[in-house]
């Protein structure tokens, strides 16, 4: 076919193309999105214009202060001699060498929330056994996630940090001690595991060479079943025989497997997390109106009868009694009367003194001044001139 013939057969497939619908290939093309340039981005050093294209050793690092990535030769050429300003435009932060490192994730805002994540749990790292109630923990969580979020996303920046500090230099003893303990049962944890693993080793090893030494005495047993057949043995007395060895066999299998099951099951309480230990509320007392205080005369103790002709009228009187009248009350008020007086000194206008305390003592004083020899009831007389 000649050139000419080509050039006409390929416009009447283009047009036959745009008269069926489909568009010609080079508007595909057109309408196809390849921008790369974004990964070429990535691969350039932004400060010294490097590609990675043409060094394929390139590293680049950032720095936790400001996370802007450059590759390793700038950074030994700039931050080598000491502290410096961040080369990027716009950019004011003093960086250290000491704290430039790879990247972990793609996205440099995961690489950020990452540190800042990691940076507020090494302050805030209160563990869950430590409070008394759900409810606080999770209280204490919602707070510690407010701080994360102020920070990751610039929300008043200022405040949340000098929250994050005063927070850090109030509680620096419980901060150190968590972490201490934080990091005991990482080196325990792994040390459990390391145990794990070194016994399954040996169950594995074990199971190896069970399973050999059951092949070998099955072997032997058979053969030795058939030298006593052949030797006339009965057949039923050697069938009973190998029910009685299979038996104590499957015995032996399961005490191994139970013994196996406990010794794992006792290791994995170590692993046991969760709220502090309550301890059981005290029963309650009797309800006390006067919340422990006791009101009891100090100079006298109340007794139950005294002996007076006047008061053993009014005691056997029906009339009285019926009323409701009772002649206790006449008894600790008189006495109480009596005695209130002692104690206070006006003139010294001390109302605390104990000197009434030291004159007349304890409380039996009073009693055994106005009780009788032998432990007879007390009498009182009226002395008072009627009127």
């Amino acid at each position: 076919m000649s050139r000419t013939a080509q050039v006409r057969s390929g416009a009447a497939m283009a047009r036959s193309g745009d008269q069926d619908g489909e568009p010609p290939l080079h508007r595909h093309f057109s309408r196809m999105n390849i921008d790369h340039s974004d990964q070429f981005d990535a691969d350039i050093c932004p400060v010294c214009k490097s590609s990675r294209y043409l060094n394929k050793s390139m590293r680049f690092l950032v720095n936790p202060e400001c996370y802007h990535k450059m590759c390793e030769s700038c950074v030994d050429r700039i931050f080598s001699h000491g502290p410096n300003k961040c080369p990027i435009a716009g950019c004011n932060r003093t960086l250290r060498k000491h704290r430039f490192r790879e990247q972990t994730f793609e996205d440099i805002q995961v690489e950020r929330e990452v540190d800042i994540r990691k940076r507020v749990a090494a302050i805030f790292n209160r563990r869950e056994d430590e409070f008394d109630s759900l409810l606080d923990y999770n209280n204490y969580l919602n707070d510690v996630e407010d701080i994360t979020y102020n920070l990751i996303n610039k929300i008043d920046v200022e405040e949340t940090e000098r929250k994050l500090q005063a927070y850090a230099s109030q509680n620096s003893d419980s901060i150190s001690q968590n972490a201490t303990q934080a990091s005991r049962e990482a080196q325990d944890f792994s040390a459990l595991q390391a145990a794990e693993r070194e016994q399954a080793r040996l169950r594995r090893e074990a199971a190896r060479r069970e399973e050999e030494e059951e092949k070998k005495e099955k072997r032997e047993g058979r053969q030795s079943m058939l030298n006593r057949l052949a030797s006339g043995a009965d057949a039923k007395e050697l069938e009973q025989e190998q029910k009685v060895i299979l038996k104590k066999k499957m015995k032996e299998q399961a005490d191994r497997l139970a013994q196996n099951t406990n010794g794992t099951a006792g290791k994995s309480d170590l692993l046991i997390k969760g709220l502090k230990t309550k301890k059981a509320p005290e029963p309650e007392k009797a309800f006390d109106a006067f919340g422990g205080f006791e009101i009891k005369p100090r100079y006298y103790e109340l007794q139950e009868r005294y002996e007076w002709p006047w008061l053993n009228n009014i005691r056997d009187d029906v009339v009285i009694d019926a009323g409701g009248y009772a002649i206790q009350e006449f008894h600790t008020r008189a006495l109480c009367e009596a005695f209130s007086g002692l104690g206070i000194f006006i003139g010294k206008e001390d109302r605390h003194s104990t000197v009434g305390k030291e004159v007349f003592g304890k409380s039996q004083v009073g009693t055994v001044s106005a009780a009788a020899v032998n432990g007879a009831d007390v009498k009182m007389e009226d002395n008072s001139e009627t009127i």
